[in-house]
């Protein structure tokens, strides 16, 4: 059934990090299939994140929040698209059955992962069991279902930017390419995730005191720009605000890559430090961090459960920042023991 396969579809409607995990994926499938075609189908908004990314052959893309009627004229458009292209295989890593009926409309072969709705698994040419604890591993085992071997599987992320993205950089932050620094994104899509600003405030102190130059970087929403603010207004010396908030996620990329650490929370920014192989301090609070945590080698996690009882799923409430169970201390000694493992000279070099 998937013996002869030139053209590819994978289909991941969720956010800008959980498009970036699944280039694990990917890669296994370009490199089982190299003269394949492969295509996405994504969230308009989630393209920028794999926009250089030159393996995707082409983007089909799905707008969010609109009328009931434009999203009809949206899923009607995007159909007749794929339709055309006659796909050999559909991977479908996403969970709405809009997209499950949409994938089964292109009566092409396909699979997604095995759920408990009979309805749903008859959407699918092939359903196979989701395994693995990190959501990265849960991801490639959709592969199994296509008789993948472990040695097939390609665990790294990749993360692609363009030159000019860095070159954007160096003519907004002349000294950047000189300069030891950090990178900090306190700020995630969701408050519950949160750490304190006073904290991070000492925190950034203490990188300064140090001699590393701080750069607090955040999304373009008014409310994170605000929090940042806030921040540097708590700093002994104001950290580097000149990109905050103004830069695309590849300008951001680059920056993280050329850093000597990234420090951040539950965000997507922390998936691509992880993929850039960039040294990161991550922080946790009450999500599932070993389903979520950095994909990565170089990553010191600091788990609010450590010091607090964490609530469940059901128990969550999204106004709290669970986070603030984590003292400075800890995140600070985190610093001092990846910076001392990872030995930074001028920074990451890979470009």
């Amino acid at each position: 059934m998937f013996d002869k396969v030139e053209r590819i579809l994978i289909c991941k409607l969720k956010f800008y990090g959980d498009v970036l995990l699944i280039t694990p994926v990917i890669a296994s499938i370009q490199a089982r299939y190299p003269h394949a075609k492969i295509d996405l189908l994504l969230y308009k908004d989630t393209r920028a994140i794999l926009a250089a990314d030159e393996r995707i052959n082409n983007f089909y893309l799905i707008e969010k929040k609109k009328g009931l009627l434009e999203t009809i004229k949206n899923y009607i458009s995007v159909r007749r698209q794929l339709k055309k292209n006659h796909y050999d295989l559909i991977v479908n890593l996403t969970e709405q059955w809009p997209i499950g009926a949409l994938i089964a409309s292109l009566r092409r072969p396909s699979i997604a992962f095995k759920r408990d709705k009979k309805q749903w698994n008859c959407l699918f040419t092939k359903v196979t069991p989701t395994a693995g604890t990190h959501i990265v591993e849960q991801n490639l085992s959709i592969l199994k279902g296509l008789d993948f071997s472990e040695s097939e599987l390609k665990k790294e992320m990749l993360l692609c930017y363009r030159e000019n993205d860095y070159q954007y950089l160096l003519t907004q932050l002349p000294a950047l390419s000189t300069q030891k620094y950090v990178v900090i994104q306190p700020t995630a899509r969701q408050s519950f995730k949160c750490w304190d600003d006073e904290k991070f405030a000492h925190v950034i102190d203490y990188l300064q005191q140090r001699g590393l130059h701080v750069y607090l970087t955040c999304g373009p929403a008014v409310q994170e720009q605000q929090q940042v603010a806030r921040i540097a207004g708590l700093c002994q010396s104001p950290p580097d605000l000149t990109v905050a908030g103004k830069t695309t996620f590849l300008q951001l990329a680059a920056l993280i890559d050329h850093a000597v650490l990234y420090i951040g929370v539950d965000s997507a920014p922390m998936h691509m430090a992880a993929a850039l192989g960039t040294p990161q301090v991550c922080l946790f609070g009450a999500t599932n961090y070993q389903q979520w945590k950095p994909w990565s080698d170089k990553a010191a996690l600091i788990w609010a459960g450590d010091y607090h009882p964490m609530p469940t799923r059901a128990e969550l409430d999204r106004s709290r920042k669970y986070l603030t169970w984590i003292p400075e201390h800890a995140v600070i000694d985190a610093i001092d023991t990846v910076l001392h493992d990872s030995n930074p000279v001028e920074g990451n070099e890979t470009a």
